[in-house]
């Protein structure tokens, strides 16, 4: 049996995003800030001890945030996206796997303004590899596993998107074999997490690893953001059992205005 941790969208060097201690921002001059980055270091490492050991590690992308354009870098920890890289090679190192296995996310975050590829250069600090859309057998499963996936802001519309990537491989598969046939879908880049399935078939968006809150989320979303990762033991060709790992985080609560 094989025990397969899959997380992504960590987004290190953003103020919300998974920041190892070596990186965090100072207390006394952002004590809110230092209290959140703490609380998400703290409960990741949780989740590491509660679910190591693990056979199989998959990073499916957006695991550094970038140069935060769009919110003139004002939610940035540090510019420079090779340090940020440092922050999501540390962050993933500590789980010890096995085996790792990371997914390229968006370029408007993890690629720099000449094109190049830090996640790249994650993978191979990890030792890890790197696709652009994985097909992972474990154990006679097949994980299809890519970054990005349509959202809805229509609750009951969320298993769309998903469930589409389900046919579009089975076209996939018909057209004389142009991708294996998966049994499970892994798709991340909506931070929210959300399954849907069959008899012989499994679809899921992940949680993600950066905190709510971000100024894009704050002022143009409205779907509630899952903080975590998910766990899976899959033996001789048999899910034994999948579960998220979902944990509310206490500093990312709305503040009631009193007047």
């Amino acid at each position: 049996m094989k025990r397969v941790v899959l997380l992504g969208d960590t987004h290190c060097g953003h103020i919300t995003g998974l920041t190892p201690p070596g990186w965090m921002l100072r207390e006394e001059r952002f004590p809110k800030l230092y209290e959140m980055q703490k609380e998400m270091w703290g409960n990741y490492r949780k989740l590491i001890r509660k679910l190591s050991p693990v056979d199989v590690l998959i990073a499916n992308g957006d695991l550094i945030d970038g140069k935060g354009i769009k919110s003139g870098g004002s939610e940035i920890i540090h510019p420079d996206l090779f340090e940020q890289g440092d922050m999501a090679v540390k962050a993933l190192q500590i789980w010890n796997a096995e085996k790792t296995i990371c997914v390229y996310g968006t370029p408007y975050h993890t690629a720099t303004g000449s094109g190049e590829d830090v996640e790249k250069i994650i993978a191979e600090k990890l030792e890890a590899e790197i696709h652009s859309h994985a097909f992972i057998d474990i154990e006679g499963i097949i994980l299809d596993c890519k970054h990005k996936i349509g959202s809805s802001q229509i609750p009951w519309g969320k298993h769309t998107a998903i469930s589409r990537e389900r046919v579009q491989n089975m076209l996939w598969a018909d057209a004389e074999g142009g991708q294996p046939r998966a049994d499970v879908f892994i798709r991340s880049h909506v931070h929210y997490y959300n399954y849907c399935g069959g008899i012989d078939w499994l679809a899921m968006t992940l949680p993600a690893l950066q905190g709510p809150h971000t100024k894009f989320g704050a002022r143009q979303c409205s779907h509630p953001v899952d903080w975590g990762v998910v766990v899976m033991d899959i033996d001789k060709g048999k899910i034994v059992n999948w579960k998220p790992e979902i944990i509310r985080l206490n500093h990312f609560k709305a503040e009631v205005i009193k007047v």
